[in-house]
């Protein structure tokens, strides 16, 4: 795998778990807003209906039934709206943690492509210095040899142009040419 489009891979993933996390982090904001919102509407109830009670004590004895049972609901209200502030708080502590640890993932993630980007570039630098290697070998070990073989033919033409050639032409057979340089 090239190791641009492995780059890309790896930034898409970092891309959809940030989304992710943005997500997240809304959801939970949301959710901390509502839980303040009720929080707020309970804490404005729980005053009128202390204030009410003590009104219906006032009124008749037979209400003492009835109060009970309002007493009895308003705990109950008051134990409800602390198993949701409980329960709100460990939702936002849960988000926390899991907020740090897709934070230690994206770290070791980001660390990981780091030690591959090196390793892929000690790989291409060893390939390389091979690569020239071979081509200096190919340089010494073929080109030179035919150069020298070249060289061999040619003084090996000349000697038998010469050779061939006899002795030397006389004057009167000279060519234009050779007259020049005569």
């Amino acid at each position: 795998m090239d190791t641009q489009t492995l780059l890309y891979i790896m930034t898409a993933f970092v891309v959809i778990a940030g989304l992710s996390l943005l997500l997240q982090l809304g959801m939970l904001v949301g959710i901390y807003r509502s839980a303040k919102a009720t929080e707020n509407r309970v804490a404005t109830l729980v005053p009128k209906i202390e204030a009410i009670v003590p009104k219906l004590e006032a009124l008749t004895p037979k209400v003492d039934g009835i109060l009970t049972s309002s007493q009895a609901i308003v705990d109950q209200s008051r134990q409800h709206i602390l198993d949701i502030v409980i329960k709100t708080n460990e939702v936002l502590d849960s988000s926390k943690r899991q907020l740090a640890r897709i934070e230690d993932v994206v770290n070791d993630a980001s660390g990981r492509a780091k030690v591959q980007l090196e390793h892929a570039e000690l790989v291409l630098d060893d390939t390389m210095s091979r690569a020239h290697q071979t081509v200096a070998m190919v340089h010494n070990g073929i080109s030179r040899p035919l150069r020298e073989i070249q060289g061999v033919t040619a003084a090996i033409r000349a000697t038998v142009a010469f050779l061939a050639q006899g002795s030397r032409p006389t004057p009167d057979a000279a060519t234009h040419d050779d007259e020049m340089f005569i």
